[in-house]
């Protein structure tokens, strides 16, 4: 695994740009273990076709799915850990101005907040997937990332009750 967050001040750059102006940096993906991450992987049809870095913990299922990928290790656990909340909020800073991705996709958990709210201030795009198997309420990483949100992704018709403006894509799993 890629464990570099804080790269010489040589090699930050600029968001790479495209004749028309569009970023044409890599994606960012950025999950937790178990489900979120298998919801990352169903989508592996689209994001091969593309430059990607990872950002998850250092688990042994990220280590086995994730074999031959550029993944950067993110703090964990999240859940009620405001110590690494915080590392993970530098870490997104490091990240996303290292990288400079033309797109952040998630579908969570709570290392996804701080990779959102930094790509909105950097203007860079972010996609969230409300997971699989929370069809009667939202996520707290939906709702806390709702915000800082570019498009939002359910799969089933009952999450549109609380994400109206969500496209319904169907199960990803």
């Amino acid at each position: 695994m890629d464990n570099r967050t804080d790269p010489p001040r040589a090699r930050r750059r600029r968001s790479p740009r495209a004749a028309d102006g569009a970023a044409t940096g890599p994606v960012l993906l950025v999950s937790t273990q178990g489900g979120h991450l298998a919801h990352l992987l169903a989508l592996r049809g689209w994001w091969q076709g593309h430059s990607r870095v990872w950002v998850c913990p250092d688990a042994p299922d990220v280590r086995d799915r994730l074999v031959g990928e550029r993944v950067v290790r993110s703090y964990s656990p999240t859940t009620r850990n405001l110590p690494n909340l915080l590392r993970n909020a530098v870490l997104a800073m490091r990240i996303l101005r290292r990288e400079r991705p033309s797109l952040l996709v998630s579908a969570g958990a709570g290392v996804a907040v701080p990779f959102f709210v930094g790509a909105w201030l950097l203007g860079i795009p972010t996609v969230f997937i409300e997971v699989y198997d929370r069809v009667d309420t939202p996520t707290m990483t939906g709702r806390l990332c709702g915000p800082f949100t570019t498009l939002r992704m359910v799969q089933w018709q009952s999450q549109l009750a609380f994400y109206p403006d969500a496209r319904l894509v169907g199960p990803l799993l």
